[in-house]
C-alpha cells in the first residue's frame, strides 16, 4: 500500500492495524449456594492487612453484634501481604465458617487481590463471600471480577479513604450507604452472602481483537486511536501496512509469533501479544526499524510500563552493550532528557505496548496512579555509559558478556534524592541522608554522572560496584520502631516478616530504638549516565526486575 501522501482533506482512507492486544482465556466459575440466612451462622472478617482495612472490619464486627447478636464473627488475618493466596486460612473457613467477608479493597493492586481471594472461598471452597472495596475502585473490582470468571461477586464499597479514619468515621461508613449505589452498606452486605445471585452472568471477553481497523481519513484515525485510549494522548504515527512491514524487517521473528503476556495489575488476566502487535505500538510511537530489536526485548520482558499501581510509579530503562552506538542511543550530556531519537521512541514505544498490549491503561478503570508520573511518557529510557564508568556495567553484573546487547528493566521508580558531588570531609553523612529519603518498601539505585561516579571510587576506595552496594547497604539505617511504623512497610514488608521471610523476620525482633538495615543489599544497584558536564547525581528508588537479551530478537 502507497505512504499517505494524499492531503486527508480529499477523502482518501487508509487502512491501519490495530494496537491492542488479546484477553486471556476467562473459564466461567460457579458461585457458592448462598444461605438464605444467617441466624446462628459463622462469619468470618478476612482482613487482606493494606491500610488500616482491620479497623473498617472491626465496624463489621460490631454492627453484627449489635443488630444480629446471634451471628458469630470471627475476626482473622491473611498470613503473608495481601496479593498472596492463603490456602491454609481457606481451609479453616471452610472447615468452621459459613461466610465470608473480605476487605478492604483501596489501591489499585489490593482491590483486585481482594476481589480474587473473595472469588478464590467463594468458587473452590464453595463458601459464601462478599468483598467490601472503597467506592474509587469500582470499576477496577469489576474488571477483575469478569476476568476471574466470576462477575457476579457481590462487593459492596464504602467511601474512599479507609486508612487514618476514626473509629467514629468507620463506623459512619459501615452505618451509611453505598456511595455507588445509594443503597445501606450493611444491607447489601447480608442480602450478597443470602440472596442468589444475578444468575449465570455472561463473562463476555471476546478474544478476537481484530488486525486492522475498518479503513477512514487521517483525521479520522487520528481521532479514533484517541477516543479509543490507544495513545499516550500525543500525536501518534498511523501504523500503516508499509510502516508496520517495515518496522518488521527490523527482526527476523514471524510476526505472529508471541512476544509475551501483561497486565496492569495483579489478578486482572494477562494479555497476549504478537511480534507484529508490537510493531503497531513501534510504528505509533515513532520508533526506526533498527530500534526495534530494543523494543521487542522490552515487550518479552512481560514487566508493564503502565502499571496500574495508585503510588504512580514510572519504568526506568537501561541499554547496555555494542547496540547503543549502532542506533546511536546517548548515554551522555541529557540521556536521561528529551534529546535523543532513539532513548525517546524506544522508551514511548514501551510505554504504548504495555498499554495496549495489555488491554488498556484508562485513568480510573485499568490506571490509577493518584498523581500520575511524568516520567511514564517514555520510561526514562537511557543507556549506560560503559566507556567513562570506572566499573563493569550493568548488565556484566547480571551475568551477560560485554559484548553482548541487553536491556534492563526497573519497576516503581518514585521516590528519589538528589545531590552534587561527594563533599570530602562529610560525603558520608550525606549520602546517608539520600538512602533516609528512599521509600524502603523500594530498593536505591545510584544513578551517577561518571565524575560522580570516579569520585565514589577515590573518596570511598569503592573500585567496584559491589563495594559501594555493600557500602550503602551497611549505611542505610534507620531505628527498628521507626521503620516498622511507615505505612507502606506496614503494607509490603511487615506481613512478610510475621511469616518467618527474613531477613524481615530478623529485624521485627530488634528493639524499637535499635538501628536496623533499611534495605536488602542484593537489591541496590548502581547505573553510571551522562556528560560529566558536572557531578550532579542521585538516588532513585527503583526495583530491578530483569535483563533481557537484545540479540536474541535481532
Amino acid at each position: 500500500m502507497n505512504e499517505i501522501k494524499v492531503a486527508s482533506r480529499q477523502g482518501v482512507k487508509f487502512a491501519v492495524f490495530n494496537p491492542v492486544g488479546y484477553p486471556p482465556k476467562v473459564a466461567k466459575k460457579q458461585a457458592a449456594a448462598r444461605l438464605g440466612s444467617l441466624d446462628g451462622r459463622t462469619i468470618y472478617l478476612v482482613d487482606c492487612r493494606f491500610d488500616d482495612s482491620i479497623e473498617l472490619l472491626k465496624q463489621v464486627q460490631a454492627w453484627f453484634a449489635e443488630h444480629m447478636p446471634s451471628v458469630a464473627t470471627k475476626m482473622v488475618s491473611l498470613s503473608n501481604m495481601y496479593q498472596k493466596d492463603d490456602p491454609k486460612l481457606w481451609e479453616e473457613i471452610k472447615a468452621n465458617g459459613d461466610a465470608a467477608i473480605f476487605g478492604v479493597g483501596h489501591c489499585s493492586t489490593c482491590a483486585p487481590a481482594v476481589a480474587t481471594h473473595a472469588i478464590t472461598v467463594d468458587t473452590k471452597y464453595g463458601v459464601p463471600t462478599v468483598a467490601i472495596h472503597t467506592h474509587i475502585f469500582d470499576k477496577v473490582v469489576r474488571s477483575v471480577t469478569k476476568m476471574g470468571g466470576l462477575p457476579e461477586l457481590p462487593c459492596v464499597f464504602v467511601p474512599q479513604p479507609v486508612m487514618g479514619k476514626s473509629a467514629a468515621e468507620l463506623k459512619a461508613y459501615i452505618d451509611g450507604n453505598n456511595p455507588n449505589t445509594g443503597r445501606p452498606v450493611m444491607q447489601e452486605v447480608v442480602e450478597g452472602l443470602t440472596k442468589g445471585l444475578a444468575g449465570d452472568m455472561a463473562v463476555g471477553v471476546d478474544r478476537s481483537t481484530p488486525r486492522m481497523v475498518d479503513p477512514d481519513t487521517e483525521e479520522n484515525l487520528h481521532e479514533l486511536f484517541l477516543n479509543n485510549n490507544w495513545t499516550d494522548k500525543l500525536p501518534i504515527v498511523l501504523p500503516t501496512e508499509e510502516r508496520v512491514a517495515a518496522m518488521l524487517a527490523g527482526t527476523s521473528r514471524k510476526p505472529d509469533e508471541v512476544v509475551g503476556r501483561m497486565q496492569p495489575t495483579h489478578n486482572r488476566g494477562r494479555w497476549e501479544y504478537t511480534v507484529e502487535k508490537v510493531a503497531v505500538n513501534a510504528v505509533m510511537a515513532g520508533a526506526r526499524p533498527e530500534y526495534f530489536p530494543v523494543i521487542l526485548a522490552l515487550a518479552a520482558s512481560e514487566v508493564s510500563a503502565r502499571g496500574s499501581t495508585s503510588s504512580s510509579s514510572a519504568a526506568m530503562v537501561v541499554v547496555n552493550g555494542p547496540i547503543r552506538h549502532e542506533i546511536e542511543m546517548n548515554c551522555g550530556i541529557g540521556a536521561m532528557g528529551p534529546y535523543n531519537h532513539a532513548n525517546a521512541t524506544i522508551g514511548r514505544a514501551y510505554g504504548l505496548l504495555s498499554q495496549n498490549g495489555q488491554g488498556g491503561s484508562v485513568v480510573g478503570e485499568t490506571y490509577m496512579g493518584s498523581q500520575g508520573h511524568n516520567m511514564a511518557y517514555n520510561s526514562c529510557t537511557f543507556a549506560e555509559n560503559e566507556e567513562r564508568s570506572p566499573w563493569a556495567p550493568l548488565h556484566v553484573q547480571k551475568g551477560f558478556k560485554l559484548e553482548d546487547s541487553t536491556v534492563s528493566v526497573f519497576w516503581g521508580m518514585r521516590s528519589s534524592s538528589f545531590c552534587l558531588g561527594l563533599r570530602e570531609t562529610h560525603w558520608k553523612d550525606h549520602v546517608r541522608d539520600m538512602l533516609t529519603g528512599i521509600d524502603p518498601n523500594l530498593p536505591p539505585c545510584f544513578v551517577l554522572d561518571p565524575i560522580t561516579a570516579r569520585q565514589f571510587v577515590g573518596r570511598g576506595g569503592f573500585d567496584t560496584k559491589e563495594k559501594l552496594i555493600r557500602w550503602a547497604w551497611e549505611n542505610a539505617q534507620m531505628k527498628a520502631g521507626v521503620y516498622w511504623d511507615l505505612q507502606l512497610v506496614q503494607n509490603y514488608i511487615y506481613p512478610r516478616a510475621t511469616f518467618g521471610e527474613e531477613p524481615f523476620a530478623s529485624k521485627l525482633k530488634a528493639k524499637p530504638d535499635e538501628l536496623i538495615n533499611t534495605f536488602v543489599e542484593d537489591e541496590i544497584n548502581v547505573v553510571v549516565v551522562g556528560g560529566e558536564t558536572n557531578g550532579y547525581w542521585s538516588i532513585q528508588g527503583t526495583r530491578y526486575n530483569k535483563t533481557i537479551s537484545i540479540d536474541e530478537w535481532r
